[in-house]
């Protein structure tokens, strides 16, 4: 049955990697398609991502018309074809130093990066290739936060190298989540200021619109994910999210290397009868 105006979402959000794109981190020509039938019809498009600003430039073309990405876990708004921060929520230096402390006490081999508007910043201990930058500051943790960085921290990172992620997870939030939201999508811990996560900014962004959760379908796979496909009208969990995104979302839709995301937005915009 091709969808009825009533039950169009006006908008959706959508998570990227293990989401929209595919395993090799490209937007297939369907899923494309499939964004821009959805604005055609009048439908926003967010895209709503644990990745920090600065790896959404190549994907400028996909992001619609205009062109904004919620990143790092609702910490900051980056409009992404002006290439502009438009907003940040960072966490207060001393509650992201209590983190940290909190976080070696359970985790002696954590090491720290730190996402803030001009960049990265890492301890010596923490390897990150993707932001391998020679400019990139690296000092420990302490002296980072108590730096020119540490007040406009958007996103502290931590890897415990050798350890389950889910573990590392849970060891976390049980050491450190009443100060601060600590989650994952990768074998990395993601910590933003407390009350800050992808559905509380969306939230924000789509009531200055207009745009009622129930009008929201939302995307995910991953632990980051939970709070907006809850927070949503309708959360579709992906067919290959983590078992704990499976077991909370009734809704589901087809792997990302199958174009999951693209086969239910043709649905819910009446492309397929």
């Amino acid at each position: 049955m091709t969808a009825t105006p009533a039950t169009r979402p006006r908008l959706i959000a959508t998570d990227l990697d293990g989401t929209l794109l595919r395993s090799d981190g490209t937007v297939s020509a369907r899923t494309q398609a499939a964004l821009t039938l959805a604005e055609d019809a009048g439908v926003f498009i967010v895209f709503v991502t644990g990745r920090p600003p600065r790896w959404l430039e190549s994907l400028a073309e996909h992001t619609g018309r205009h062109g904004v990405a919620i990143c790092s876990n609702g910490g900051a708004v980056y409009d992404v074809r002006r290439k502009e921060l438009v907003e940040t929520s960072p966490l207060l230096p001393e509650d992201s130093l209590a983190v940290v402390t909190a976080l070696r006490a359970e985790l002696p081999e954590a090491a720290f990066a730190f996402e803030y508007p001009g960049g990265f910043v890492r301890e010596p201990g923490y390897r990150s290739v993707l932001d391998w930058n020679p400019a990139n500051r690296i000092a420990s943790a302490e002296e980072l936060l108590a730096g020119p960085e540490g007040p406009t921290v958007f996103k502290v990172l931590a890897q415990v190298p050798g350890m389950d992620p889910d573990e590392m997870l849970r060891r976390a939030c049980g050491a450190a989540g009443d100060l601060a939201e600590i989650t994952r999508s990768s074998p990395l811990l993601e910590i933003g200021a407390k009350g800050v996560t992808k559905a509380t900014t969306l939230a924000r962004w789509c009531a200055e619109r207009g745009i009622a959760a129930a009008e929201v379908v939302a995307f995910g796979d991953m632990p980051n994910d939970l709070p907006m496909l809850a927070w949503a009208g309708r959360g579709y969990a992906m067919a290959n999210a983590h078992p704990a995104v499976l077991a909370s979302c009734p809704l589901r839709a087809g792997d990302h290397d199958q174009d999951g995301v693209a086969e239910v937005i043709e649905t819910l915009i009446g492309f397929v009868d």
